[in-house]
């Protein structure tokens, strides 16, 4: 009976285990790539459920059993090329068997080059023997079936012809001293590049606090909660946590944004170099600016609003004061949406993951405009201090209107560049700035007026100011413009010989540089200097920034100039390769894509030699290619002058 009743409790046991999860322990998938007429990979892939794992073919004796692959028929119908092969494994010492075992979670890939020996073949038959593992092992089988039909193959992505393969192979650089190939000041960067975006949105949510939809709330609403509630202390704690409530809220906002990346890692970074998504963000900028001026208002349904207040009525408590910080939101929207607008643009413009940056942006924001709400709460006698509502902060929001467009500019420039259209030169760009700043000042010094100002009235202190400031940039813009000082602005502006003069060549700062990789290093090889491999971008803010403030510096300059041979690539630019010249490039994973424009081209060249895909990303070869040091991106003058002496350095050795 004993016997009985163990052999239940253990078979209820192991129904738990999958009761614990709605997926199989494994799914199988398969993919058939052509190599040649003769030649194939067997790719066999297993999706694993989350805390389940199966074995290595190499897992040590004496441990779980390790995956076995079984190769039907080979010898007769085919050969197998070279050994299986497995994507990345994890290791453990398990005290049980008293080993190191090696196994797969989340995913486990077996791949097999294989040559027929047969032509006629139209099957190729594989099983795999594994143990599946979570709390207890399941032993279990899989048959694949690759069908061949005359050469062509059902489970494939996309087969790669010979002249295609020959030309991806020639992308593969045999590179020496690999391994110096470490970007030490990236994570650095990445880290510093966050709190810049969350600087930028806490800067943004200031600016928004000014704005008629939300300067009136703060008072409102810091006195609902002191007077409603029946001690001080719960005013206070109610008004730190609407506070929290409302930067929840604008961090949540950023959360689908992760979701499409997951999808797709280059779906929002394509914002910097789509020329659609560029138009298309032009015309978003221009259409929130002209609202700021007062011809249309942005608004979010009244519904919304009115039923977020009902339910933080009825509700109470922490769950109404969330749905109160909702409304606030809603509310706000008409002053808050082209800000953020303008925040998702800078986050595309940024370097590092887009989505991480927005979130970090939309932190930043909800920070800034939390924080009236719990200082006041706390410090109830400051209320008196807060300036009235008036017309200032309609000045504020046509200020805030002019920098939309002026940013607007910024994307359509972007369109122009990756395009090669030609239209949007820089004296142009420029001169549309300098006409955007000017009628800011004009503006803001009473010569003209919006549809929402109200009567004209004495100039304050501070407008004043922000109207000198602007006329002043607009001076800075016009001495650039004619050439009389060197004009430098965090990289926003075209390239320097992206001009309607003429100009010696098309390189940055009339530097020498090649814009084809071959033709560079056979230069190269003709005078024996090194090589600075500069992968950029037309749309590159950072690249722009490293141009202007860096190589145009007067002790690195003559450097880049004399000492090195400069390969310029741009891995944006949508310029079509000559048919001739386009071709399907097969990554390892099996993947193919069509490489049909120059920015394709040279972004896969980045990709699969230095596994990098971000811009600025400067590399030191010799002519036969040999490292000469590690690589870096966006980094200060003194550290790239050092960067570039040691490599000097080492090459002369």
């Amino acid at each position: 009976m004993k016997q009985v009743l163990l052999s239940l409790l253990l078979f209820f046991s192991f129904l738990s285990i999958f009761a614990q999860t709605d997926d199989e322990p494994l799914l199988w998938s398969q993919e058939l790539n052509k190599i040649s007429d003769t030649e194939y990979e067997l790719i066999m892939t297993a999706k694993i459920a989350d805390e389940w794992h199966i074995f290595s073919q190499h897992n040590p004796e004496g441990g779980s059993g390790p995956s076995q692959l079984k190769y039907i028929d080979v010898g007769i119908a085919y050969e197998l090329i070279g050994e299986t092969t497995e994507s990345k494994t994890e290791k453990k010492y398990e005290e049980v068997f008293g080993v190191e075992e090696i196994f797969f979670v989340k995913e486990a890939i077996f791949k097999q080059k294989i040559r027929l020996l047969n032509k006629d073949i139209r099957q190729i038959d594989v099983n795999i023997w594994y143990q599946v593992c979570k709390e207890v092992c399941i032993q279990q089988e899989h048959d694949f079936k690759f069908v061949l039909d005359g050469g062509a193959a059902t489970s494939t992505v996309k087969t790669v012809d010979a002249r295609s393969l020959a030309m991806s192979n020639a992308m593969r650089l045999d590179l020496k001293n690999k391994d110096l190939l470490v970007d030490k000041a990236t994570a650095t960067e990445e880290k510093s590049g966050i709190w810049s975006i969350f600087a930028l949105g806490f800067l943004g949510g200031l600016i928004a606090l000014l704005t008629p939809c939300v300067f009136p709330m703060i008072p409102l609403t810091v006195s609902f909660f002191t007077k409603q509630s029946k001690t001080k202390s719960k005013g206070i704690a109610n008004a730190l946590l609407y506070g929290f409530f409302i930067v929840l809220i604008y961090f949540l906002l950023s959360l689908p944004f992760h979701i499409f990346d997951s999808v797709d890692s280059q779906i929002l970074n394509t914002i910097a170099t789509n020329v659609w998504l560029n138009l298309l963000f032009f015309v978003i900028f221009v259409f929130f600016a002209f609202s700021f001026f007062g011809y249309y208002e942005l608004t979010l349904p009244n519904s919304w609003a009115n039923k977020m207040d009902e339910a933080s009525t009825k509700i109470g408590g922490g769950i109404g004061i969330f749905f109160m910080a909702v409304t606030l939101a809603i509310v706000s929207f008409s002053c808050t949406g082209p800000i953020l607008g303008g925040l998702l643009g800078s986050t595309a413009l940024a370097e590092g993951d887009v989505a991480t940056n927005l979130s970090a942006g939309m932190t930043g924001f909800g920070v800034a405009l939390a924080l009236p709400f719990a200082l006041f709460a706390l410090f109830p006698a400051w209320l008196n201090s807060l300036p009235k509502s008036g017309g200032w902060m309609t000045t504020v929001k046509v200020t805030l209107g002019f920098l939309e467009l002026a940013l607007a500019m910024k994307f359509l420039s972007n369109a122009d560049l990756v395009s090669n259209w030609g239209i949007f030169k820089r004296e142009i760009f420029i001169g549309i700035w300098i006409i955007l700043f000017v009628l800011l000042a004009l503006y803001l010094f009473g010569v003209f007026k919006f549809p929402h100002d109200g009567p004209k009235q004495k100039l304050s202190n501070a407008r004043k100011f922000v109207s000198l400031l602007s006329a002043g940039f607009s001076m800075y813009l016009i001495f650039g413009l004619t050439q009389v000082i060197d004009l430098k602005l965090f990289g926003f502006l075209p390239p320097d010989f992206y001009t309607i003069a003429a100009q010696e060549n098309d390189c940055p700062l009339g530097l020498n540089c090649f814009k084809d990789y071959d033709e560079g290093v056979a230069y190269a090889k003709s005078v024996n200097k090194p090589i600075l491999l500069d992968f950029t971008g037309w749309a590159c803010v950072n690249c722009r920034k490293m141009e202007e403030n860096v190589w145009s510096e007067a002790d690195i300059f003559p450097i880049l100039k004399e000492e090195y041979v400069l390969i310029s690539l741009y891995v944006d630019d949508q310029k079509e390769l000559l048919e001739a010249q386009q071709f399907d490039f097969q990554y390892e994973s099996g993947r193919v894509k069509t490489i049909e424009t120059v920015g394709q081209k040279w972004g896969t060249f980045q990709t699969i030699n230095f596994n990098a895909a971000s811009q600025p990303y400067y590399v030191l070869l010799s002519p036969d290619l040999e490292v000469l040091n590690n690589a870096v991106q966006y980094t200060d003058r003194d550290t790239y002058k050092a960067w570039l002496l040691a490599g000097l350095e080492k090459f002369n050795q």
